[in-house]
């Protein structure tokens, strides 16, 4: 049950089947479960440790009791057992198990006044919970019930003091009540648990939030979680936007990622989609724009682009041979992304004009050609964040102008490609590198990531680590909100 929480931090959920293919899957598998079922097991025992029972009075024949201080000091859920429900969601459940309870009483019998210490020990408890997963209005995951049968089938009771031997017959009656009344708070506590603060937790993880100051990404879900006997599968929007044109979407017609292991605890696939997105709201957000000038521009550069449109400059006026030359870069086009199963790669057109700045005057434009480029692009994980890193493969130039002068271009592709090398690819890594975050709680990371490259999609598999617990994360969540 508990641990079904813990998925909910990596998640964002749906109700209804949406017809837009996700960009962004999870699958969390039964390994995970494993994985956590000593970390829900010790959630459910610091819920249960925390419950307040109400002080108990009253009369039994000659015996007037008044019982206060009632603490639970022990738990032991020894066998405890976590998994999938298909098509519901998540179980935990806890068998013949036992809780130590310790109270104080004070009793009159007759003229005798006692007092003392009561240990109790609550055996044979089972506790049976069943989650289901909603996704509500916002595409944000949610608990939209719980279902909890809890049973405590005996409870002894040990006595101390100087009328301990008398009034062992009051034992059966006390703890009956002890009994009862703990049998009627394990599943609210529970429930509580899970309606009110994990599910305040998850609406403190953004399903539409910013990657920067340019774009951000939406992770809402598209349809129900898919829950087999094996995995809990999660389809995301996975859409990237630009923060200055929210409404302009770039449409998803990719390959949707397809799971098929199970061998670690979890899984994250992304379609070629997913990066287009992204791209296209960088572009959007015209930040895919340089110029090259004054201390950016290479000195052998600029010679060989004075050299090449000497004779230009000449003609056009002899006193601007010393005035200073720019490259002004500009993406035409959303980048491309494509994956095979040999690796990434992201096509970029890009115009470029060569400028001549003659002091105090307006730029002149000296020429204009068409830049092709193509780029791999290896992708990385690393704690919850999302990076990629970008190499030029391919560089193209030709003339807007005409086919001689693309002839005439040729001694330029090799000091611009290496200008690209340097200025324009380190300014392109230095924004992919910083990554973009899945949506994972704090205190929850993937670790011992492996990249596979598919047909239109990557599969990243990885192990979960937990550098938190449960209820430090429900803590962290709940002091954020309040502040």
């Amino acid at each position: 049950m508990a641990t079904s929480w813990l998925w909910l931090l990596l998640l964002s959920a749906s109700c209804v089947k949406s017809s837009e293919p996700p960009a962004v899957k999870i699958r969390i598998t039964d390994r995970g479960l494993d994985m956590l079922k000593a970390e829900t097991q010790r959630f459910v025992e610091q819920e249960i440790s925390d419950i307040e029972m109400p002080h108990m009075n009253g009369k039994e024949g000659r015996f007037q009791y008044n019982i206060t201080d009632i603490k639970i000091i022990a738990l032991d859920l020894t066998n405890v057992d976590l998994s999938f429900i298909p098509s519901v969601g998540l179980m935990f459940d806890v068998q013949n198990s036992s809780i130590t309870l310790s109270f104080h009483r004070r009793v009159l019998y007759w003229f005798f006044y006692d007092t003392g210490l009561i240990n109790a020990s609550a055996e044979g408890v089972n506790i049976n919970t069943a989650l289901t997963l909603i996704r509500d209005t916002d595409g944000r995951l949610k608990i939209g019930n719980m279902s909890c049968d809890a049973k405590i089938t005996r409870m002894r009771a040990q006595f101390s003091g100087t009328l301990s031997k008398v009034y062992h017959f009051l034992a059966s009656f006390l703890t009956t009540g002890m009994r009862f009344l703990l049998n009627q708070k394990l599943c609210p506590v529970l429930d509580h648990a899970a309606l009110v603060h994990v599910n305040s937790m998850l609406d403190t993880i953004p399903v539409r939030t910013e990657v920067d100051d340019y774009i951000g990404i939406d992770y809402s879900l598209l349809s129900d979680p898919r829950v087999s006997d094996r995995s809990l599968d999660m389809d995301f929007r996975g859409m990237f936007f630009s923060l200055a044109h929210e409404n302009e979407h770039l449409a998803n017609h990719a390959v949707e990622p397809v799971f098929h292991e199970y061998d670690r605890m979890v899984y994250l696939g992304l379609s070629e989609y997913f990066f287009d997105s992204g791209m296209y709201a960088y572009y959007k957000a015209g930040i895919f724009t340089m110029d090259i000038v004054n201390e950016r521009m290479p000195k052998d550069l600029e010679m060989l682009l004075r050299t090449t449109y000497l004779g230009a400059i000449v003609m056009m006026n002899p006193a601007l041979v010393d005035a200073p030359i720019a490259l002004y870069l500009t993406v035409t086009a959303p980048p491309k992304t494509t994956i095979r199963t040999s690796g990434a790669t992201v096509v970029v057109n890009a115009n470029v004009r060569v400028m001549l700045l003659p002091a105090g005057k307006e730029p002149i434009q000296l020429s204009s050609m068409t830049m092709e480029n193509k780029f791999n692009a290896k992708v990385s994980m690393k704690g919850k964040r999302l990076a990629v890193h970008a190499d030029l493969r391919r560089f193209k130039i030709f003339s807007n102008q005409s086919a001689l002068e693309s002839l005439a271009l040729i001694p330029l592709q090799a000091p611009l490609k290496t200008m690209l090398q340097m200025s324009v690819v380190p300014l392109i890594n230095n924004y992919t590198k910083r990554g973009v975050r899945i949506p994972l709680a704090d205190g929850m990371d993937f670790i011992e990531e492996v990249v596979e490259y598919h047909n239109g999609f990557i599969v990243i598999g990885a192990n979960l680590h937990f550098s938190k617990s449960l209820r430090e994360m429900i803590q962290g969540n709940t002091t954020s909100t309040s502040q």
